[in-house]
């Protein structure tokens, strides 16, 4: 099997909304990144060499931003995408770099094994820590809750920015057991995240059949799947019953979809959590939570994205 690779030339700047664009949107297999700052900012390494740009193969002008999808995908219409969504990050005042798109094929066996050496235990909190299943991880508290993640080809791995303030979320509003929902749930890390928190009941829903998969074999990993039922859907459509909390990591545009169909699955008190909004979409979320009569309690930041915390405005 191979995949087909889509290579654009960019600028770190435009990397958090690429990645989330084709996750959200395109849904592709897995992304990878190579920025010129990660390696400039590496210095000195820890056994005192210096890291010489010059002996770096294809070092990128400043960050070269690869997204995987399966072989049969329509490579020129996903070239297409891209250049419309370059233009449009560029509207909203991102730098976008050179901007050049190419397309190419590797084997599923290269890139599935080369992006694990830059997969690392992620030391999230006091109370939770994201680790590989290949990594031996000992926690400094002997409390502190591990999810174990092989997110394989789907998303969701801990380090972006946009998981981070959903977690942040998560240990918020989780003082008390809770139902939740995992809206988009990718690799199930923020389900796993919720049940270990002390969540009661756990569903989690994905589109894609890749994300699917993956979520039940992390879910599986962490002896959690009698706490945690997955199921493919699209946002909230045909979704039974009622949560106490809906947890949402995805792009603003689809978090549009999704705010309508909110009041129908969210119980008397409920709380919803919302990450993957850039701050330019900001002012357009805010808007339809008011109009669906939710207000946004708690606001988080970090870089470009927002994570919100809602409940139903006050009657």
């Amino acid at each position: 099997m191979k995949l087909l690779t889509i290579k654009i030339e960019t600028s770190q700047e435009a990397e958090d909304a690429l990645n989330v664009y084709s996750q959200d949107i395109l849904h592709c297999l897995g992304t990878e990144t190579r920025s010129r700052a990660d390696f400039e900012q590496a210095g000195w390494q820890k056994d005192s060499t210096v890291v010489e740009l010059a002996d770096i193969q294809d070092l990128p002008q400043d960050t070269d931003f690869y997204a995987y999808f399966k072989e049969d995908e329509d490579r020129q219409q996903l070239i297409a995408n891209y250049r419309h969504k370059l233009e449009e990050l560029k509207g909203y005042g991102l730098k976008i770099g050179k901007a050049e798109i190419s397309a190419s094929y590797i084997a599923d066996s290269d890139w599935n094994t080369v992006w694990q050496k830059f997969y690392h235990v992620i030391n999230f909190s006091r109370h939770l820590a994201v680790v590989p299943e290949w990594e031996n991880y000992q926690p400094q508290f002997a409390d502190q809750k591990l999810i174990n993640l092989d997110p394989g080809l789907a998303f969701g791995t801990g380090g972006h920015q946009t998981t981070q303030l959903a977690m942040m979320g998560l240990e918020r509003v989780l003082v008390e057991p809770k139902t939740v929902i995992d809206v988009g749930t990718g690799s199930g890390i923020l389900a796993i995240a919720a049940a270990l928190l002390g969540a009661k009941k756990v569903v989690a829903t994905d589109i894609s059949d890749e994300a699917i998969t993956s979520a039940k074999e992390n879910i599986a990993l962490n002896h959690l799947s009698e706490k945690i039922t997955v199921q493919k859907a699209s946002l909230l459509k045909n979704i039974d019953g009622k949560f106490d909390l809906i947890v949402a990591n995805i792009l603003a545009e689809i978090l549009l979809d999704l705010i309508p169909q909110l009041d129908e699955h969210l119980s008397a008190h409920g709380q919803v959590i919302f990450s993957g909004i850039d701050y330019l979409q900001l002012p357009k979320i805010t808007k339809a939570l008011e109009e669906n009569n939710f207000a946004i309690t708690l606001s988080m930041k970090q870089d470009r994205w927002i994570g919100l915390i809602i409940k139903r405005k006050e009657r």
